[in-house]
């Protein structure tokens, strides 16, 4: 088969004129073919060849006019940037493993150690580059035929495969979780005897993966690779014990590891934020350590979504995730998932409405967006129900928003003032007058103005012994 009508011919046969100027072979390699097969757009473009990597890109960058080249000779790699393209260069080679590290013995090689060494057989394909073949898939494995049948299979023998480098496993239902591919049986039962093996790997590269299954289409694909494969018990054990169901007296609560992943898929269907869809992974993430039966009421997690907003930095520590203004934003997620839904299930006061205003602050559509996600229940009666709810706590947010201000708001009197009106030090009576403050004008005892505020400040220094300083 050839390729030449799919790939930027006058790119290409620059790079393989350079070659041949060098005396070597050149070949596009791996994920850019896959690609081009499938119509994907990509600008990441790998080159292998038989020569010198770093030397050819050299070569490459003279001829395209460009000085854009960054060198990386520890590794014999080079990349060229050309208009809007990232083109990287490397020699073929030949890989070696030590079963305590995942990083390769590397010798030169041939186009064929090289795509023998890839991960996938639809990641090993390559087109020449060579005049007299331009344009050529050159296909060992018959990745293109696994393309076509959506199927993820390894090059070589899967147990190898994965043993040597055991990323490759998160790479295996990364790929089938992006793609909607399955993963061959072989390979799929070799990812199960080798699960232990992704500890040898970095929290970083896991987590890098990790992310690309959770911005997937629909993630609860990838997740339920992980947990059937054993390695989501691995590094993530917390999400794993969210599986199962128990009983008593002849009562039982649902399986909350499913129940996560549809909540996941369902917000998914309307965002790509990916501390969004984490909020909805660790959404419940503490109803096992919660989970209690009680009699006449029935299984019961109370303090969940406190609990859980308390073990997200310990996750994301060991999950290697960033731990400044993304985690503080899958806390509140967590901490206040319940806010909404209790909204919809009692009569909706404009202090109630206040309150989950000040606290979500700017991210009170994410909440509501969260929220709605997390309706479940194979009623569809009580869907409606709920849904209908919903949308009378928007139009109340609307409205009390319109007319309070409440979203971000800060007191009107500062500790400052609150300081010099009394005479007083900083200290816990400063911080009683902000705080009855702040919640009279959540509760509506008071508008949020400044008037009105002094006038309440005044009245509540009084109240615990204070007089204004003359």
């Amino acid at each position: 088969m050839n390729l030449s009508a799919h790939i930027d011919k006058k790119l290409f046969r620059e790079i393989g004129q350079a070659a041949e100027e060098l005396g070597v072979e050149v070949y596009a390699i791996g994920g850019m073919v896959r690609d081009i097969l499938m119509k994907r757009p990509n600008k990441d473009f790998d080159f292998v060849t038989t020569g010198d990597g770093v030397q050819l890109a050299e070569r490459v960058a003279e001829r395209l006019g460009t000085r854009k080249i960054s060198v990386h000779k520890n590794f014999g790699t080079a990349q060229v940037i050309y208009r809007h393209y990232d083109l990287e260069f490397v020699g073929a080679r030949k890989e070696s493993y030590r079963r305590e590290s995942r990083k390769p013995e590397v010798i030169p090689g041939t186009l064929e150690d090289d795509q023998n060494r890839r991960d996938f057989t639809i990641n090993a394909m390559a087109i020449s580059l060579q005049s007299t073949t331009f344009g050529e898939l050159i296909d060992p494995f018959h990745g293109m035929a696994d393309l076509d049948a959506g199927i993820i299979r390894t090059p070589l023998d899967p147990l190898v495969t994965y043993d040597d480098d055991p990323l490759r496993m998160m790479r295996a239902i990364r790929f089938a979780s992006q793609l909607g591919f399955d993963i061959e049986e072989e390979s799929y039962r070799a990812i199960s005897r080798c699960a232990d093996r992704i500890s040898i790997v970095s929290m970083e590269r896991i987590s890098t993966e990790l992310n690309k299954i959770i911005l997937s289409k629909k993630p609860s694909r990838g997740f339920r690779m992980l947990f059937e494969t054993g390695l989501l018990h691995q590094f993530f054990p917390e999400m794993a014990r969210l599986h199962g169901i128990e009983r008593m007296n002849g009562i039982a609560h649902k399986d909350n590891f499913y129940h996560t992943l549809q909540v996941l898929d369902n917000l998914s269907v309307h965002t790509e934020n990916l501390w969004l869809r984490w909020s909805a992974i660790l959404h419940d993430i503490a109803k096992p350590p919660t989970k209690r039966f009680e009699e006449g009421i029935g299984w019961t997690f109370h303090g969940h979504e406190d609990l859980g907003a308390r073990m997200v930095p310990r996750i994301f520590s060991r999950l290697k995730l960033p731990l400044d203004h993304q985690m503080k934003y899958v806390q509140k997620m967590v901490l206040l998932h319940l806010r909404p839904i209790a909204l919809t299930k009692e009569e909706i006061t404009d202090s109630a409405i206040r309150r989950l205003l000040f606290e979500a602050g700017d991210d009170i559509d994410d909440l509501m967006l969260l929220c709605q996600a997390d309706i479940t229940s194979k009623n569809e009666t009580k869907v409606r129900r709920y849904l209908k709810n919903y949308e009378e706590v928007r139009r109340k947010l609307v409205e009390v928003e319109t007319k309070d201000h409440i979203r971000n708001f800060q007191p009107p009197v500062s500790g400052e003032l609150i300081m010099a009106t009394f005479g007083i030090a900083p200290g816990r009576e400063v911080g009683l007058i902000k705080n009855a403050i702040k919640d009279a004008i959540l509760d509506g005892i008071i508008r949020n103005d400044y008037d009105e505020a002094f006038r309440f400040m005044l009245n509540e220094g009084a109240r615990i012994g204070l007089a204004a300083a003359k």
